[in-house]
């Protein structure tokens, strides 16, 4: 992590925790605490107690988390907490779907606390919140909006409840595949993934592996063109993406009438892959939250070059700017672009290097 994002996180969690800090919000005496999307960082660790649990589906953060000696897990729907805390994500409708799950699990028993940067929608959030559960109270600091609510079943709208949880379900986007909001180009296929696609020549055999691979879209063509494959393992650090793309890579391998063995890992590929492949294919994330950060994609570079076996192939697609050309000269022997397109760029690397 960044030094950055780290400035970030802390100072959302120390603007989470403000009201308790400054008494308007007391801890709950049974200390059932359960937090939503949880960020680990100094205000955490110093506020949480035992039995407080933690949920976060990006698997970095859940690491961090597991690492601090939290429990990280996701609670049963009809578990019930004396307090929920929420870093509700960007996108609205997984937004709302998270703030639903807090208030089913507040419902009756205590109080959903939420906190948005003011960038971020912080104002919709709220309205959400009061929309969907009654009145709240706000207090703003460090940039941020913290707001809270006491769910009582009499005053949540119910169908609003009910729209709003299952928006969170797997469903088929415009493109047929199977998705969910939040999850990167949900709603339709990436274009830079689509060139890569486009790109990859028919010959390319082997173990494949696919990392951040998001729903499945590129594993899903990689089946489709490439009659050599003989496994491919998908490798996700979003949590909600495991299902969806299970979904796509079985409703591929059915249209194709052949078993091709795959397996989605929900993994932080920059600790490296579990296996030793052949082709190795990625459209790398290069940012998180409003931050550009070509690191991650420097990191799937070194992991990819650590996993391919030494006459492996890599096929990467990113943004023009990103300057991942000297990277992949330090990792590979052979390095060529092979169309640029749309903003976009496609390479390939072989040769890789220890």
């Amino acid at each position: 992590m960044s030094a950055s994002q780290f400035s970030s996180a802390e100072t959302v969690l120390e603007a989470l925790f403000y009201p308790i800090a400054s008494g308007a919000l007391p801890l709950p005496d049974d200390r059932r605490v359960l937090f939503l999307r949880a960020r680990d960082g100094f205000r955490l660790r110093e506020m949480a107690q035992a039995g407080w649990v933690c949920e976060q589906s990006f698997r970095p953060f859940a690491d961090q988390l597991a690492r601090s000696g939290f429990q990280v897990g996701d609670p049963a729907r009809q578990e019930r907490f004396s307090m929920t805390l929420v870093l509700p994500p960007r996108q609205r409708n997984e937004a709302r779907a998270v703030l639903a799950r807090a208030v089913e699990h507040a419902r009756d028993a205590g109080v959903v606390l939420v906190c948005v940067p003011n960038a971020e929608g912080a104002k919709s959030a709220q309205s959400d919140l009061e929309q969907l559960a009654g009145p709240v109270a706000s207090v703003s600091k460090h940039k941020c909006r913290i707001f809270w609510a006491r769910p009582v079943t009499e005053r949540i709208d119910a169908a609003m409840l009910r729209a709003w949880s299952d928006d969170d379900e797997v469903r088929r986007n415009a493109a047929g595949y199977w998705s969910r909001p939040g999850l990167f180009a949900w709603d339709r296929v990436d274009l830079a993934s689509a060139l890569l696609a486009g790109s990859l020549p028919g010959d390319l055999r082997g173990r494949f592996a696919d990392i951040g691979a998001g729903y499945g879209y590129l594993s899903t063509q990689v089946l489709a063109q490439c009659a050599g494959v003989e496994s491919i393992d998908l490798y996700e650090a979003e949590a909600r993406a495991i299902e969806p793309a299970r979904r796509n890579m079985a409703d591929t391998v059915q249209a194709m009438g052949r078993t091709v063995p795959s397996e989605v890992f929900w993994h932080d590929v920059t600790v490296g892959l579990k296996g030793r492949y052949d082709v190795i294919v990625s459209n790398p994330p290069f940012h998180q939250g409003r931050e550009d950060l070509p690191s991650l994609g420097r990191a799937f570079i070194h992991a990819a070059a650590q996993a391919l076996v030494p006459e492996g192939r890599f096929w990467m697609v990113a943004n023009r700017h990103l300057p991942y050309e000297a990277t992949l000269a330090e990792r590979f022997n052979d390095v060529r672009t092979v169309v640029t397109q749309e903003g976009f760029k496609v390479m390939e690397a072989r040769g890789a290097r220890a």
